[in-house]
Formats: structure tokens, C-alpha cells, sequence
């Protein structure tokens, strides 16, 4: 039986703000339903990926900021970084895994070297608090 995941709900306190925030990030818009007072549904989808987010009124309890440590997984994340820099998202430094093989929360700036799967790192977060990590995958057997 395979499982996929099609979306993941933020909490978040102010519709239009993360609306606006995750267009600038270049996600598409898929859906923005309001059909009634205190109900409104907004589902945007990153580049590239088969998983959206959904965020809106009346469709979780949790708090807003809540949903930490979600990934993004970019094949280059010196260009993912470049390009979020850009468009004027306030992002992490890069950083990677050190020493990756037996890593133990300790992070040395940059990229990997070696440029393995998941080792590279950075981060940012949504008007909210709601966090993103970017990971580097560069090799097309581990992801993408």
C-alpha cells in the first residue's frame, strides 16, 4: 500500500499576510475558497512539489506559529537560499552537518563539502512563526 501525503495544515493568524507571504516565496495559489463567515480555505503548493500547504480560517484549533520544522527539499541549496534572499524572505544561515557521519547536533557553516543528501541546512519562518528548514537532496535516488 503506498501513502503519499497531498497537504499539511498550518495554523497561522492572519489569512491575507501568509497569503501574501507564500506568494512571495513563488508558491501557486491552487485554491482560495471563502463560502462563508469565519470558513475560508487557502492551499498553495510549493514549486515543484506533489505536497501542498493549506491555511485558513476555521480549520484547525492549533495555535497560530505552531508547525515547526517543516522541510523543503531543494537540489541546490546555495541557489534556494539566493533566490528566497531575493525575493526579501529572511533566511538562515547555510550551514551543514559536522561531522555528518556521526553527527550530534553540531553544524559547521556553508554547505557540505561533500555536498551529501540531507546534510546541508537552512532555515526560515512564516509571518506566523511557522518554521521551514531547506534541505539539500541533490542525488535524484534519495529525492524529488
Amino acid at each position: 500500500m503506498d501513502y503519499s501525503i497531498q497537504v499539511l495544515t498550518i495554523p497561522v493568524s492572519d489569512v491575507d499576510a501568509s497569503l501574501a507571504f507564500y506568494k512571495s516565496l513563488g508558491f501557486a495559489v491552487d485554491v482560495d475558497y471563502h463560502p462563508r463567515d469565519g470558513f475560508r480555505v487557502v492551499q498553495v503548493t510549493p514549486p515543484g512539489s506533489a505536497c501542498s500547504i493549506q491555511f485558513g480560517e476555521g480549520l484547525t484549533d492549533a495555535s497560530p506559529g505552531c508547525s515547526r520544522s517543516n522541510y523543503l527539499v531543494v537540489r541546490d541549496l546555495e541557489a534556494a537560499h539566493a533566490d528566497l534572499v531575493a525575493r526579501g524572505i529572511k533566511v538562515g544561515d547555510v550551514r551543514h552537518k559536522a561531522p555528518v557521519e556521526t553527527w550530534a547536533g553540531d553544524f559547521a557553516p556553508g554547505v557540505d563539502p561533500q555536498r551529501r543528501p540531507y546534510a546541508s541546512l537552512a532555515d526560515f519562518a512564516d509571518p506566523d512563526g511557522n518554521t521551514w528548514i531547506l534541505q539539500e537532496i541533490r542525488a535524484t535516488e534519495h529525492a524529488m
